[in-house]
This record gives C-alpha cells, structure tokens and sequence, in this order.
C-alpha cells in the first residue's frame, strides 16, 4: 500500500513542487507584474489571510457541482437506458441531447438567470446543462456496444428485458459509463463556475466563480489565481471520486481497472 500511495502520488507531488519553484523564480527574475501574474508565495500568503472566505466560497460552489453532478449522472443514465431500448427513440431524442453539448454555457447562464433567479437554482442548473451530454452519450454507446454473442446467450435462456439490462448491459456498459461520468466531473466544476460568474449569488453566499470575478474587477490577482486553484482542487477531488467508485466496482474483472 505505501508502496503504490508513493508511486501514484509522488511523481505529481514533485512536478508541482517544480512548477511553482521555477513559477515563482522566473516572476521575480524577469520582473513580471504581480497583477498579471502574482509569484506563488504571495498568493499562499493572500489565500491563509483570506481562507475563511475561501472555505465559505468552495463549499459554496461544492454545494451547486454535486447537485448538478449528480443529477446529470442520474437523468443521464437513465435517458441512456430509454434510449438504447428502442431505435425510433434514440433517433428522437439523441439529437437534442447534443444541443446540451453545443451551446455555450455562457450563453445560456443569463437564460438560466431569467427562468430560475440569481443563485443556487441557476448555478445547479447550469451544472447540468454541460455535465448531463457525456453520460447519456458514453453510457448509450457502452450499452449498445454489449457483445451480441452474450445478448443472444441470455435469449436462449429466455432472460427477459430487465435481467438483460442490469445482468449484461449494465455491466458491460460500466467502463464507458465511468469515461463519461469522469468527463462531466471536470465540466461539473466549470459550469458551476460559469454559472455563478453570470448568475452571481448573494453577498454571504458567494461562490468561487463570483468571487473571480469580484476579485477581477478589484485588481486583486492573488485572490483571482487563489480562487481558480482551489476549484481546479475541487474538480479533481470529484474526479478522483468518481475513479475510486469505477476502481471498487471493476477492478475484480476489468483489466483497466486493475
């Protein structure tokens, strides 16, 4: 066990080490402006006398990506399964899933901000519009990609729908099911950022995306990197989540698991 934490986690942990060394050397010998690109030390440094309002706004926009998240893993999964249950309806429905992949999300926030209001409702909401495409596209294409040789063995034991769907193509689906779910983790993390940036939330209540942007408009740089930091620590904290959930559910019979 030591022996793997170290070699998955060491090798990142020195390039970052290395990144901000030379990040923080290079400022300062070339002299760069701090309000285009502050040295690293002064962002720590700005971010531990403002952390409590760094808490407040990354639980803030936590609160919007999970709900989104998890949202869009539920429809999404389940609109795959409709889907892949009939060809008539998948050829229905699946173009107007793409428009969900196609539309800027910066263009649809201040719809979002209209129908639902400033705040929590149009940031979730605009989670799921970029997060619910993936799902429904990967866990459709796992589906119908099951081994027809193993669909017709389940039909000369006369396994009806249902047992079909969650004893074969369910499992067989998981490993594409789980290359979209990661994909909408990370889009999860830039929705509720969009969102909040549009649809902003109360004074009290500020998320990491408003906070960018008020951080912008005041020329704080170190608050501005500090915030965008810590949501990336955010979406890889929900992408390592959902790689811990495929590696305990695959890891005893898929090979890329393992």
């Amino acid at each position: 066990m030591k022996r793997w934490l170290l070699r998955t986690f060491l090798p990142p942990a020195i390039m970052l080490v290395v990144i901000i060394a030379l990040t923080e050397v290079g400022v300062r010998v070339f002299d760069v402006s701090p309000t285009l690109l502050p040295p690293p030390s002064s962002i720590a440094e700005e971010s531990l006398k403002r952390w409590t309002e760094l808490r407040d706004g990354l639980w803030t926009t936590t609160k919007a990506t999970v709900s989104g998240f998890v949202i869009s893993a539920v429809v999404g999964i389940i609109a795959a399964v409709i889907m892949s249950s009939s060809r008539w309806i998948e050829r229905a429905c699946f173009p107007y899933t793409v428009l969900f992949q196609t539309v800027p999300i910066i263009a649809i926030a201040p719809i979002l901000v209209i129908g639902l209001g400033a705040g929590y409702k149009a940031v979730t909401a605009s989670v799921i519009v970029v997060a619910l495409f993936p799902v429904i596209a990967n866990t459709l294409a796992g589906i119908k990609g099951t081994d027809p040789a193993l669909v017709d063995l389940f039909r000369l034991y006369k396994a009806g729908p249902i047992a079909t769907l969650f004893k074969l193509k369910l499992p067989s689906a998981l490993p594409q099911m789980f290359t979209g779910l990661r994909v909408a983790s990370g889009l999860s993390v830039i929705g509720a950022v969009v969102g909040e940036y549009v649809a902003g939330q109360a004074h009290d209540k500020r998320g990491l995306g408003t906070m960018v942007d008020l951080y912008y408009h005041n020329y704080n740089s170190d608050m501005v990197f500090a915030s965008v930091i810590v949501s990336s620590f955010l979406g890889i904290g929900l992408f390592g989540t959902i790689n811990l959930a495929g590696w305990l559910l695959m890891r005893n019979w898929h090979a890329g698991s393992r």
